[in-house]
């Protein structure tokens, strides 16, 4: 009797040991702690944008300063990958093979993005909201990979629209990256410029390693360009303002949401920024949310964004930082990310965090609306996230001067 006590008891034992060890079985996921990876440049060309992942990780720290989520802590593991993507891809599998991650969020640059995605899909690990408005997280759709940033085709429809159709002008050119990012917004503009008959006067190149923007100005005075569209760095945006101003070519300047940070932009252009006209996904509108911009009007996300200012970055961010678009942006792209761990309980897993991820519908965060559906292969708008921005422009204090309405894009399938 005593040693068939003594057997129950052992089997027994091994069985809650092993309901304990399976609840904590997934990659990263451990009873008290969920592991999440991310990269973004925090020095070269592009470290403007590094405040991304210093948002992403204050808000980690006040999710976990609240109690966690079901118990476990939020731990962020981001590294400087210098806008690199021979460094992204090395240090996503360091982390990933040394370390284990559970997920990855966000991760600025397309060109970044891309170097990891095939990784990342085919060990079916979930990435969610990257931090480029890319085409390619969506085509072709992956089980894994939720979009959140609106695709930068879109904003260069809206910005090409609006420069026709409310500003009157004839002649657009566009400076561009010469990487997916740019060439995106190249095709955007070629699109919706198609519709009245017009063509960019312009298309003008700009390398990562360009410091010397003379070049590029040249070109698109020599068009006799009366709006010119960047999609570039904060950097090279900086030094073409500048030299187009010294060089006495001041167009109407129009940017994609990459650069619409404009406190920042203003900072390091010296005030040059001022009357540049953005495309916005979030943040500033006044009918969602101010960032000491626009008044505080009220609803739900105007209440969430003022929370995210005050128990995140004031409390969690590094005395030098500075509150606004890029370091809020890096909250705003994972907000999904954490409702669906939120609805995935206690029994955390990759496949559970898929699943809760493909119930969002217009969720509201202090973005636009997100939605997303069950994974259907043939169908790239099943991962594709938020389809509406607006635009604003920037006056000389900074502030943003809003000029549309929320406005659907128009997703353009590859090569038609």
């Amino acid at each position: 009797m005593k040693k068939h006590l003594l057997y129950v008891l052992a089997v027994m034992t091994v069985m809650i040991f092993g309901l304990a060890f399976s609840a904590a079985a997934e990659e990263g996921v451990t009873d008290t702690e969920i592991h999440v990876g991310q990269w973004g440049p925090q020095t070269g060309p592009a470290a403007a944008w590094g405040a991304v992942a210093r948002g992403t990780d204050a808000y980690f720290k006040m999710i976990n300063a609240e109690g966690g989520i079901h118990g476990r802590k939020l731990i962020l593991h981001y590294f400087d990958d210098a806008y690199n993507p021979a460094k992204t891809m090395a240090g996503v599998k360091q982390l990933q093979e040394e370390t284990g991650m559970f997920a990855w969020v966000s991760g600025v640059g397309t060109a970044c993005g891309l170097a990891v995605k095939d990784y990342l899909m085919e060990k079916k690990i979930p990435w969610i909201g990257p931090s480029a408005g890319s085409r390619h997280w969506i085509e072709p759709p992956n089980k894994y990979l939720f979009n959140t940033y609106p695709l930068y085709l879109g904003d260069a429809q809206l910005l090409s629209n609006y420069a026709v159709n409310k500003l009157g002008f004839k002649k657009i050119a566009i400076a561009y990256m010469n990487d997916d990012y740019g060439k995106q917004g190249v095709e955007g503009a070629q699109a919706e410029l198609a519709k009245s008959g017009m063509k960019l006067v312009a298309e003008v190149p700009v390398n990562l390693a360009d410091t010397d923007m003379k070049p590029h100005i040249m070109e698109m005075r020599k068009a006799e360009a009366e709006a010119v569209l960047l999609f570039v760095t904060p950097g090279h945006l900086a030094r073409m303002i500048g030299t187009g101003k010294a060089m006495q070519f001041e167009p109407q300047w129009m940017t994609t949401t990459t650069c619409a940070d404009f406190p920042l932009m203003m900072a390091i252009t010296k005030g040059a920024f001022a009357g540049t006209i953005a495309a916005g996904f979030g943040m500033l509108h006044p009918k969602q949310v101010g960032i000491g911009n626009v008044e505080d009007s009220g609803n739900p996300s105007d209440k969430l964004m003022q929370k995210y200012k005050k128990d995140a970055f004031e409390k969690f961010a590094a005395k030098e930082e500075r509150w606004g678009l890029t370091f809020a942006a890096g909250i705003a792209f994972i907000e999904p990310f954490v409702e669906a761990v939120k609805r995935s309980g206690r029994n955390l897993t990759r496949e559970k965090l898929v699943s809760e991820l493909e119930r969002i519908q217009n969720f509201q965060g202090i973005m636009g609306r997100v939605s997303y559906k069950p994974f259907d292969p043939k169908d790239p708008l099943c991962r594709i996230g938020q389809q509406e921005i607006f635009l604003y422009q920037c006056e000389k204090d900074g502030k943003g001067k809003i000029l549309t309405d929320w406005t659907p894009t128009k997703y353009i399938p590859m090569n038609k």
